[in-house]
């Protein structure tokens, strides 16, 4: 036990101790299995040659019958050590898994620690609290300066009626304009021989006072 206690404990590394004495255990459970093995051949032998010597040679038959129970004894033993070992075994895989895991755990708390650095409960809630006001004052100045129109005074309103009242009056006149020209409509009849356009008057006058100068000329 005290080579097993100095070879466990004189590794650095407690995971591969924990390993190289799992596999020391394990190994060892394969000796005593192949030992019960033995022991249980031993004692059917033993009960095979009592029965056969229970009649003719009791002698020989007393002394298997004592070897088998000792053979007994020693398998019970043996299956005490192995129940021992089974434990020990189940033991230090639950340990090193629990060690593994709070490992895993150590780890997931260091990185969760660099994340927040050092965040607090308060410190996180003084900023939300800035934050929210933050957001509150920037909400009150964008509609103090949605509800004030730019250049909103008396003079800019005058100039815009003005204006608005400029352009009315454009309006109406083009209105008035279209209207003027919009050809009278004439009832069913005979109808009048429209006069030339004056462009077409023109014209005429133009060609009879050429004809006349050229018969001057001649």
């Amino acid at each position: 036990m005290a080579s097993f206690m100095s070879y466990f404990g004189g590794r650095r590394d407690p995971k591969q101790s924990a390993r190289d004495a799992i596999v020391t255990l394990r190994q060892q459970l394969q000796m005593i299995e192949k030992k019960e093995e033995y022991l249980q051949k031993k004692i059917d032998e033993e009960l095979k040659k009592a029965k056969a010597n229970a009649v003719t040679n009791k002698a020989v038959a007393t002394a298997a019958l004592r070897r088998k129970k000792a053979s007994e004894a020693e398998l019970d033993r043996m299956a005490g050590t192995r129940l021992q070992l089974e434990m020990q075994v189940n033991t230090l895989e639950s340990a090193n898994l629990n060690a593994e895991t709070m490992q895993a755990m150590k780890k997931a708390s260091d990185a969760l620690n660099v994340i927040h650095g050092n965040m607090t409960l308060d410190k996180v809630d003084t900023v939300m609290s800035q934050v929210a006001e933050a957001r509150d004052i920037a909400n009150e100045i964008a509609n103090v300066i949605s509800a004030v129109p730019y250049g909103n005074t008396e003079e800019d309103e005058e100039d815009l009626k003005a204006q608005l009242d400029e352009l009315e009056q454009e309006q109406l006149d083009t209105q008035l304009a279209g209207a003027s020209h919009v050809p009278i409509h004439n009832p069913s009849g005979p109808s009048k021989v429209a006069s030339p356009p004056a462009a077409v008057h023109e014209d005429d006058e133009d060609a009879e006072l050429r004809q006349l100068q050229a018969e001057l000329a001649m």
